[in-house]
């Protein structure tokens, strides 16, 4: 009988990691995140951060002008697709999630989070989540944890993300990183993601991704990632600048080039295309100090002169050529 015992509970043990998807983890992906809508612009994020390697390729998804999931605890990564698609059809995020949780033999040790593209939230806890876990949603947002070192952590949150202001992806960093101050993971921190998408899809994905970030493993990965933000914030400006360049809408290039030199300013790269621009727009002399800073901090810039000109991005007067290369 003891052996027939054993026999149950060994098979009892394979049948629950059975019911529980091959792709699951079998350590819980303790993690603090904050799924959100932004009302006033319509964008859609995720941020998460985590005692788990690699975060990011686990717990956020979003899709433009339908939602944002948030799949953790003992993760079922499909809740993330398979939310999309249902709150895509019109389902709301809690009538989804509800769907999904349903036919979920794993639902105890879930924590997912969904809002849709109307605000709608939906959470779960699971049961068997391990402690502190809870979630707390408000108004176009959840906020949900498991294993934290305080059960004060999702009112934490609550709190940075209602009265940071700025864009969703700055609220959002702002409740990360204040649940990492009211204690955060009971293990610790290893890595951080954020997925932000716009309100309206273009049909183009790739162009719907407005912050797409993940610091898969660091001793502070809050803080590389709000390093990255800023840094990707810079680029989003200087893309948007080339565009203008290549429309020859050369003022709004200039105002692009310019707010991404602010963003990052120790790429000199970027007051390089500045200085490009108020050279193609006749302010050579507003120019010829910021090619002289940008030659000084990476002399290659100086060999890419030459080069833009043939591509048709500079002018090819010599004299103002010569200005330029001299600095």
């Amino acid at each position: 009988q003891f052996g027939r015992r054993i026999a149950v509970k060994f098979f009892t043990l394979i049948l629950s990691l059975v019911c529980l998807s091959a792709e699951t983890p079998l350590r819980p992906v303790s993690t603090y995140s904050i799924v959100a809508l932004d009302e006033e612009t319509g964008q859609l994020g995720v941020a998460v951060q985590s005692h788990w390697f690699s975060v990011g390729t686990v717990v956020p998804w979003a899709k433009a002008g339908v939602g944002a999931v948030a799949t953790q605890s003992i993760a079922e990564p499909s809740y993330g697709p398979k939310g999309l698609a249902l709150m895509e059809q019109g389902i709301p995020a809690d009538e989804a999630l509800q769907s999904l949780l349903a036919k979920d033999l794993g639902a105890a040790v879930r924590q997912i989070a969904m809002v849709d593209a109307q605000g709608n939230v939906g959470a779960h806890t699971g049961s068997r989540c391990i402690s502190y876990a809870s979630h707390s949603t408000g108004k176009n947002y959840s906020v949900q944890a498991n294993i934290m070192a305080k059960s004060t952590v999702p009112a934490a949150m609550i709190q940075a993300f209602e009265n940071t202001t700025g864009n969703l992806a700055e609220r959002m960093l702002a409740a990360l990183d204040a649940a990492e101050a009211e204690g955060g993971d009971l293990r610790g921190r290893q890595s951080a993601a954020m997925l932000v998408v716009s309100g309206e899809p273009t049909g183009d994905s790739w162009k719907d991704r407005i912050v797409d970030l993940a610091v898969a493993d660091h001793q502070n990965p809050l803080l590389e990632l709000r390093r990255l933000l800023r840094i990707s914030q810079a680029y989003r400006h200087a893309q948007s600048g080339d565009e203008y360049m290549e429309q020859n809408e050369m003022e709004k290039a200039l105002q692009e080039y310019s707010a991404a030199a602010k963003y990052y300013p120790d790429n000199p790269e970027l007051p390089f295309w500045s200085a490009v621009t108020l050279a193609q727009t006749g302010e050579l002399q507003k120019a010829l100090p910021i090619f002289k800073d940008a030659f000084s901090r990476n002399d290659n810039l100086r060999e890419l002169v030459p080069r833009i000109v043939k591509a048709g991005f500079l002018t090819d007067d010599q004299n103002v050529l010569q200005q330029i290369l001299a600095q």
